[in-house]
């Protein structure tokens, strides 16, 4: 097991009791590791008209680079449907675009955990090959 992975998820485990998910009842919580070791949460925040709600990583990630961070090694993402209930919750389309404005894809991990024991762990590149980004501008 990888410890520093376990810390994470950890940390993502509790972010994701703070979701704001009263209409879908899908709480997402991230933690985010920034290169100089700092850890950023973010929590799924839901609203009535739907399009204004902003997902956990996004939330973490928007966090980070309004406090300057702008260089990520890797995010823990922990979700489900009920309070208890975890399952593997991958990053929606928006934030792995979000994802690849600011790492690069072969190095950025994404841990999708059911718990600090049960866990997968993949590159940005894996979940969105061919992107585009910064680089093709």
């Amino acid at each position: 097991m990888d410890m520093e992975n376990q810390a994470l998820i950890k940390v993502a485990l509790l972010a994701r009791e703070k979701s704001y998910a009263p209409y879908s009842r899908f709480r997402v919580g991230a933690a985010l590791l920034t290169k100089t070791g700092k850890v950023y949460t973010g929590c799924n925040i839901e609203n009535a008209a739907f399009s204004p709600t902003n997902c956990a990583e996004r939330t973490a990630i928007f966090k980070a680079v309004s406090e300057g961070e702008t260089e990520f090694s890797k995010i823990a993402i922990v979700g489900g449907a009920e309070e208890k209930t975890m399952e593997y919750c991958p990053p929606c389309g928006v934030c792995r675009q979000v994802m690849r404005e600011f790492v690069s894809p072969e190095e950025f991990l994404i841990v999708l955990a059911k718990s600090t024991t049960e866990y997968k762990e993949y590159t940005l590149e894996e979940l969105f090959p061919e992107s585009f980004g910064p680089d093709n501008l």
